[in-house]
């Protein structure tokens, strides 16, 4: 087990690719030593908080052998400027049900002290631990049998927990009470109150088929959830923080009036990029969520936060500084240039906090550096940043050689096709180890799964030769920046050169993975053009000929990165998932190119 200790991602064995020398451990730091002692007190410190690189889905608070949060992650992380780190939770399992849901809490003391030790630990690095509320969960339907009026939306096998119940409500609020009384130092909670999961009944607007629900509207039961979780964990802890996730409000629309009514002891958070329009390839595009590559923020988080800031509320931007899922194979994207210019914009909001990651993105990287920089000076100029960033990262004789190379990453990466579909659905996250096929399988992709040769799912709302060409682009730009990145390690001290080569190893994964992305999409567009049955001898000969030069180039590409997956455990890995391959993966992947290769020769003999 490569995650069996914190060291184990701190350190890797050494490789050499080509002309790219890997020498030493990836980060060389001693984790083992204690940690600095705490001087700001809990309910002072700034809301800086992020996903765990080791956090575990499911239920992580049963075991108490489950560490989501190691000593050597929790060290690095503080010194990184983080204050918090969050988990998922439900809340049926943390506390006992009360006389109104008996069936509720089974092992609830058992998780409440191994929260309570996690709570212990992380606060000796200054971090405060912040759950995830997503409340309340459906339930069977034979749960309702004898709960009259309790019963909410009708998911078919399930209902919601509809709080338009006041019982429902009492049940949220008094299990929040217990949990923050019984673990007095946690750091708070926050909340997404109209998620894809179905939670209230008003989760996707679907109220009016509720027969409680149905003569009121998705602001008052949005405000009504909101204010009895901050009641609840209030009455159990007054400073600790709630933070209220404007996430799937209005069909992720405005809603300032719903900003407007929340409880004035309440921080409102938003997606710092949605809606910000970008044009890629020609294509016009509105960005959700889950991007680096365009630089927020964007009109709605703006709109938000203006009318959070007259009603007196506290902001948090949502961001994600290390990776999105336009990338999140590895452990961050060395694109300070774009981090930096949105750290810079919302120094310039004068956001009071920032969520840092979703569960991907969790790795103590420079570019959460970048962030803190902009936290501690909010007048700071950009460049400065990065030069200093660079000076103390690789020595002042390598750091004009980092910002070249970050400068050419960011600009590759602004060249990303960026579209929902394209970030869950397509092979980035895969990358070499997604297979070929020679006949086209009928499988959709599956989101942020497997691929497939789904390419109609990939693209989203880019032609397929606008795809394939941004994904080109991005990988073109790409090498500029290794080449750069090479020179970074050539010019790094001995007391450096390990973090330099562990930076050039993951910027490399990169820029294959990108690549890949481009020759996949090339394959089955050549392959398709191949089964036409009016093809004439010369056009179907090249075509052939270009499926055979994609199918090599794929095993260049795969052969290129399984000493790097080898090297580096860190490749291949995201914590939500954890490992979308593994080196074998890529092994298995030469094995079916040549076996492509061998049919498409047979064929044309």
């Amino acid at each position: 087990d490569v995650f069996a200790s914190s060291e184990s991602i701190l350190s890797g064995p050494s490789a050499r690719l080509d002309s790219l020398t890997f020498p030493g451990p990836i980060l060389g730091e001693d984790v083992s030593q204690a940690p600095p002692p705490v001087t700001v007190p809990r309910a002072e410190r700034p809301l800086r908080f992020i996903y765990s690189y080791f956090g575990v889905f499911g239920d992580p608070l049963i075991d108490s052998k489950s560490d989501p949060f190691p000593d050597g992650l929790l060290e690095k992380l503080s010194a990184q400027g983080v204050t918090g780190v969050w988990m998922h939770v439900v809340l049926r399992q943390l506390a006992p049900g009360g006389p109104d849901f008996p069936e509720f809490g089974a092992g609830h003391e058992k998780r409440l002290a191994n929260l309570s030790r996690l709570v212990e630990r992380a606060e000796r690095y200054g971090i405060n631990i912040y759950l995830y509320m997503n409340e309340p969960r459906a339930q069977p339907k034979a749960f309702f049998a004898n709960r009259p009026g309790m019963a909410g939306l009708d998911l078919g096998d399930r209902y919601l927990m509809c709080t338009s119940h006041p019982r429902v409500r009492q049940w949220i609020s008094d299990s929040l009470t217990h949990v923050f009384r019984e673990v007095p130092n946690l750091g708070g909670v926050f909340t997404i109150t109209a998620s894809e999961n179905p939670t209230n009944c008003s989760y996707a607007a679907g109220h009016a088929d509720c027969p409680q629900c149905r003569d009121r509207t998705q602001r008052e039961i949005l405000l009504e959830v909101n204010r009895t979780i901050a009641e609840g964990v209030h009455r159990g802890s007054p400073d600790a923080r709630v933070i209220v996730w404007d996430w799937g409000w209005r069909g992720h629309g405005i809603a300032p009036d719903i900003v407007a009514g929340l409880p004035k002891s309440v921080w409102f958070m938003s997606v710092s990029e949605w809606a910000l329009l970008i044009n890629r390839g020609g294509i016009e595009q509105k960005v959700g969520e889950y991007s680096i590559s365009a630089v927020g923020p964007g009109p709605r988080a703006k709109t938000h936060w203006r009318a959070a800031k007259d009603a007196g509320l506290k902001t948090v931007a949502k961001v994600q500084l290390n990776c999105t899922w336009e990338m999140a194979s590895v452990p961050y994207l060395p694109v300070l240039d774009l981090v930096a210019r949105h750290c810079s914009n919302l120094a310039r909001e004068d956001v009071d906090g920032m969520m840092m990651s979703w569960s991907l993105g969790g790795y103590p990287s420079p570019n959460l550096q970048v962030s803190q920089r902009f936290h501690d000076d909010r007048q700071a100029n950009i460049d400065d940043v990065l030069d200093a960033i660079a000076n103390e990262r690789y020595g002042v004789d390598a750091a004009p050689h980092a910002r070249s190379a970050w400068t050419a990453f960011s600009g590759a990466f602004e060249e990303y096709p960026y579209n929902g579909e394209v970030v869950y659905l397509a092979p980035q996250l895969y990358g070499p180890s997604n297979l070929l096929y020679g006949k086209p399988t009928g499988y959709h992709a599956s989101m942020v799964g497997f691929p497939y040769d789904h390419l109609d799912g990939w693209r989203g709302g880019y032609p397929a030769e606008v795809f394939a060409g941004q994904f080109e682009k991005v990988a073109e730009g790409w090498q500029a920046g290794l080449e750069a990145m090479q020179r970074v390690v050539d010019h790094t001290g001995d007391e450096r050169r390990a973090t330099a080569a562990g930076d050039l190893r993951v910027a490399r994964a990169i820029q294959l993975h990108f690549a890949s992305v481009a020759q996949q999409a090339r394959f089955v567009m050549a392959r398709d053009a191949l089964a036409a049955d009016d093809l004439d001898d010369d056009t179907r000969a090249g075509l052939r000929d270009e499926l055979l030069a994609i199918a090599a180039a794929e095993i260049e590409t795969a052969v290129a990165l399984y000493p790097i997956a080898k090297a580096d455990s860190r490749i291949g890995y995201e914590a939500s998932n954890h490992y979308f391959y593994v080196p074998q993966d890529l092994v298995e992947k030469v094995v079916n190119c040549e076996y492509l290769r061998e049919e498409l020769g047979a064929s044309s003999e």
